[in-house]
């Protein structure tokens, strides 16, 4: 496709994206939405978005991974209008379907007894990163370069770092207080040496380490059994908590998240995006002996919050967790349709002479510009980012939505087919052959 003829297919779009700016900053209300084309989009079902001027993508964008059933999944809509018109926010004691999800979380998730809920992922881990410090009575965070915690003063460092700001002072934003980023340290993912030198250099001061069990944020960098088992067994032996941040992995590659696959079981876990399949709710999980040092059971841990619990979220929610319950086969389809991608994706840069490394679990997937094995964030330092980028953007172009920015994911749902995968691969071998001809990289 010409630029003149993707200009002329992004004229409605690029018309509502001018509207847009002159009321919000930017014309959109999360930084990483600005990325070209298309620039609104107008309709979601299935596996499927149609932008502005009516072209349809494939969509494995998936809302950065919040869709998880298909976008309108029948199951999740249909109880959510069966939850409007009943009760809504009054903000006074409890809903039945606030209890009735706990005890699904409680029953699914391993490490769960209790629950809070939340209204977005960074909701939730800041309530995990206060709790944890509570419970310690000690300052300090330990996150991994490279993840994604939220937007608050506590986490917002070191995530998609250049080369030479990576494990040093990399804040995500201004105006936040340096004392605050000062108290998280930075690690590297599946190397325990480095968690253990950091609990060594600041003895009985780290509150808990905080962790994607699959670091989504940068793709997917999978855990070793070891490290995630030693990660357990050293916080337990320092005093500090273990917090999986399962916001991504969580109900997408197993019902009780990675704790399930992995066999380890954390102090704490925070979860939200698949979980109500585009509905806005998150939560916190635990054992009743750490959550009920919060305000709500009497005790000194702040917990407010006039959304928590929003029953409409809840049914939403309660839906798409019985859904996955009820057919397991999810799992077996999505997780084949992913290896299926990969094992493409990997097969076709092999044939044209592209130095790539297919990487993900279950129905997540990414290509690195880089030679394998990449385990954690030194190695994703090799990873030719201008052509993941043109990678993402030419996918899209071609009517596959694949986020154009370095290092982010692709999901796939219960929405999409094999055929949509072996498209998508048909596809994908003329733009890496183009991205290989154009000069975007080195042969391997």
């Amino acid at each position: 496709m010409t630029t003149a003829e993707l200009a002329g297919q992004t004229s409605g779009g690029a018309r509502l994206l001018a509207a847009a700016r002159a009321v919000i900053p930017g014309g959109v209300n999360s930084a990483t939405r600005l990325v070209g084309r298309p620039h609104a989009l107008t309709a979601a079902s299935g596996a499927y978005v149609t932008d502005a001027d009516g072209r349809r993508y494939l969509d494995y964008h998936a809302a950065f991974g919040a869709i998880l059933l298909g976008h309108a999944a029948p199951e999740v809509d249909d109880a959510v209008r069966a939850a409007i018109g009943g009760i809504d926010l009054v903000g006074w004691g409890v809903t039945e379907p606030e209890i009735e999800l706990a005890r699904l979380v409680a029953e699914t998730i391993p490490s769960a007894e209790q629950m809070i809920s939340a209204m977005s992922g960074s909701e939730a881990t800041a309530q995990a990163i206060r709790l944890a410090r509570a419970v310690t009575g000690r300052p300090l965070i330990v996150k991994f370069q490279g993840g994604f915690h939220g937007w608050h003063d506590a986490v917002a460092r070191n995530v998609i770092s250049a080369p030479e700001r990576a494990y040093g002072a990399d804040p995500l934003s201004e105006g936040i207080l340096p004392e605050a980023l000062g108290s998280t340290l930075i690690a590297e993912f599946n190397d325990l040496d480095s968690v253990r030198a950091l609990h060594e250099a600041h003895p009985e001061r780290i509150a808990a380490v905080i962790m994607e069990p699959i670091p989504h944020n940068v793709g997917a960098l999978v855990p070793s059994a070891e490290f995630v088992e030693g990660l357990r067994a050293l916080t337990r032996e320092q005093g500090s908590l273990l917090i999986f941040d399962e916001v991504i992995t969580g109900f997408r590659h197993a019902p009780g998240g990675y704790q399930e696959v992995c066999g380890v079981r954390p102090d704490l876990t925070t979860f939200g995006k698949a979980m109500g399949n585009g509905y806005p709710i998150a939560g916190l999980a635990g054992p009743r002996r750490l959550m009920e040092r919060f305000s709500s059971a009497g005790g000194d841990v702040l917990l407010a919050g006039t959304f928590n619990g929003n029953p409409v979220s809840s049914a939403a929610a309660i839906a798409t967790i019985r859904y996955l319950l009820d057919h397991p086969d999810f799992y077996e389809r999505t997780h084949a349709l992913g290896e299926r991608m990969r094992a493409g994706l990997a097969g076709i840069c092999e044939e044209l002479g592209i130095e790539a490394t297919a990487a993900g679990f279950g129905g997540v997937f990414s290509l690195y510009f880089a030679a394998g094995p990449i385990r954690g964030y030194r190695d994703l330092m090799r990873n030719n980012d201008d052509a993941y980028v043109a990678f993402h953007r030419r996918m899209t172009d071609r009517g596959f939505l694949m986020l154009p920015l370095s290092l982010k994911r692709n999901h796939i749902s219960a929405a999409h087919t094999q055929e949509d995968v072996d498209r998508t691969l048909e596809a994908a071998r003329d733009v890496l052959r183009g991205i290989r001809d154009d000069g975007l990289l080195s042969p391997a």
